[in-house]
């Protein structure tokens, strides 16, 4: 039987990838003689996707509570995976950034739109119960979120707005960190000690945190752009989606975690504590924190606003 031309060149090209291999392309061809038909469910692991939901009580809604921030995490990874590819590209091309900026920008989106799961597709008094199993397990302890903004932008632009007048750009990463502004969302209200939940997470993850920001400095997102071209920076189209990016990230996002808190944690006569001991009233507000990505997109005044979309928030109960 005749072998095609276009098979006899894709037999070469074979060849030509595998000859510094150690083996032949038969042996490869046997490999693939022999290899079982992929199936999706084989694919994607959706088995053992199935598997990762273990309550730790017998509440229906919790396993809500666990999809649902299985799912974020999954979400977090691809913004992740697209910031990684804006930092490592050489070339300095706006299409190329606004293309990965706008994925970064839908999965946002996604990821806001459906947060009304955690704040109307759960019973409440379901989840004042089984959160208790969960201490001091937080929602703070989020190391992707983290990642994402290391990757974002310079340690200096995470500082609290309450000390960042403390810090310049010849700050060491060390200090930087020790002062980034989460930290502060997870100190004991009263004695001003970090929290078990803040202890067991810098004990996890400060060092890979660390690693990044070395690995990153002077590449992140935010740097990328300063180090473009004047006629790749002034690009409508892409300063349009960074901006975007700042308030998906920084404001719309925080606003979610918000509205789920002021459902699920506030009272009329008190407010009920966070898991972990998160101070979630001051940790939460992008007013309280002017955490900005991107700095130089925004005006004097744009800044001084930041985050006072809350008071004319859907999920503000002081407004509704």
């Amino acid at each position: 039987m005749a072998v095609k031309p276009e098979i006899e060149a894709q037999i070469a090209s074979l060849e030509e990838k595998y000859k510094n291999s150690g083996q032949d392309l038969s042996s490869y061809l046997d490999g693939l003689l022999y290899e079982k038909y992929l199936t999706y469910w084989d694919y994607i692991h959706l088995d053992t996707l199935l598997s990762l939901q273990i309550p730790r009580t017998h509440f229906p809604d919790e396993e809500i509570f666990i999809m649902y921030h299985q799912i974020t995490e999954l979400y977090f990874k691809l913004i992740i995976h697209e910031q990684k590819q804006i930092i490592d590209h050489k070339l300095q091309e706006a299409d190329f950034l606004i293309t990965k900026i706008e994925r970064i920008n839908n999965y946002y989106k996604i990821l806001i739109n459906s947060f009304n799961v955690m704040i109307n597709g759960m019973d409440r008094s379901q989840f004042l119960k089984y959160r208790m199993a969960l201490l001091p397990a937080s929602g703070f302890q989020s190391a992707q979120f983290r990642m994402i903004e290391i990757y974002s932008t310079p340690l200096n632009n995470l500082l609290h707005c309450s000390v960042e007048e403390q810090f310049s750009e010849k700050s060491t990463l060390e200090d930087l960190y020790e002062n980034i502004y989460w930290k502060k969302g997870a100190v004991d209200t009263k004695t001003n000690e970090k929290t078990l939940t803040l202890k067991q997470f810098e004990y996890r993850y400060t060092p890979r945190f660390m690693r990044i920001a070395n690995e990153v400095k002077g590449t992140t997102v935010y740097e990328k752009y300063l180090h473009l071209p004047e006629e790749v920076k002034n690009n409508s189209l892409l300063i349009k989606a960074m901006r975007e990016l700042d308030v998906n990230a920084n404001i719309n996002w925080n606003l979610m975690h918000m509205g789920a808190a002021y459902k699920h944690l506030s009272k009329k006569d008190h407010t009920i504590d966070a898991t972990g001991g998160t101070n979630w009233k001051e940790y939460l507000p992008p007013s309280f924190q002017k955490i900005i990505f991107f700095p130089e997109l925004w005006s004097d005044s744009e800044k001084a606003d930041w985050g006072k979309q809350w008071v004319e928030h859907m999920f503000n109960p002081q407004t509704h």
